[in-house]
């Protein structure tokens, strides 16, 4: 009878170790590294889905601390720039002849809670959808163009020249606080390396993001959104005094 009860206390004892050293040991962040793009969304295009035509680089760097298997806290650092250039639609006819343009440098930094859905930031291998909100700021530097506008086509007192006009008077924004939004893929080729794919819009909360509001279209704020493709790396998780784990 003794050694059964021996037996048990052992078992369990066994089993309580297992599950501590599964919770211990267990990748603590992630570390990502992506090339991919920034479209800007706004006035001077007329595509809703934004500016493809005009798609700058970027590069994407972040570290995540992971909290569970489907928590983490995410510092992202976005490093690229927007650019639009209505001279390159020839639809609707209007465009060619206001021929406003702008162009930015953009360096975004956020801080993004993310849910991995299928609870996979523990897990070795395998497909791990994930969606992510935050917020960030992001550093500009806006350069518009008006040089090619042709004010005889719209004709004076046109709410576009009145307009223009009103928009030289405003200053561009040097940095704006942004939130982002996004979902992803993530797939594990082992504990430490995998790949993702991920795209995110960003609400900026200002129609100067371009530096045209009143000339264009005052009443609907710019956006713009990105799109990458990151190698990603685990680290924190260590072979626990080099036993196989407890299967059950």
């Amino acid at each position: 009878m003794r050694k059964i009860l021996i037996g048990m206390l052992a078992g369990q004892l066994l089993a309580v170790v297992s599950v501590y050293a599964q919770n211990v040991n267990v990748p603590r962040y992630q570390l990502g590294i992506g090339l991919g793009g920034f479209v800007y969304m706004g006035d001077l295009t007329p595509n809703s889905a934004g500016s493809y035509s005009t798609m700058r680089p970027a590069l994407n760097l972040y570290g995540a601390r992971l909290f569970s298997r489907s928590f983490s806290l995410r510092a992202n650092l976005a490093l690229g720039a927007l650019r639009a250039d209505e001279a390159v639609y020839d639809v609707p006819e209007y465009r060619a002849h206001r021929a406003f343009a702008f162009k930015t440098p953009l360096a975004e930094l956020s801080l993004l809670p993310e849910w991995n859905i299928l609870g996979k930031n523990y897990e070795s291998k395998g497909l791990a959808p994930y969606v992510f909100a935050g917020a960030g700021v992001s550093f500009l530097s806006v350069k518009r163009d008006w040089s090619r506008f042709d004010a005889a086509y719209f004709g004076d007192g046109s709410p576009v020249v009145t307009g223009l006009e009103a928009d030289m008077q405003q200053k561009t924004p040097k940095a704006k606080l942004v939130i982002p939004l996004g979902l992803g893929l993530r797939y594990y080729f082992s504990d430490k390396w995998g790949i993702q794919a991920e795209s995110s819009y960003r609400i900026t909360g200002t129609d100067y993001l371009d530096g045209f509001s009143q000339s264009v279209n005052p009443n609907k704020d710019d956006a713009y959104h990105a799109h990458f493709i990151s190698v990603i790396y685990r680290i924190g998780k260590k072979d626990m005094l080099d036993c196989p784990p407890v299967r059950y």
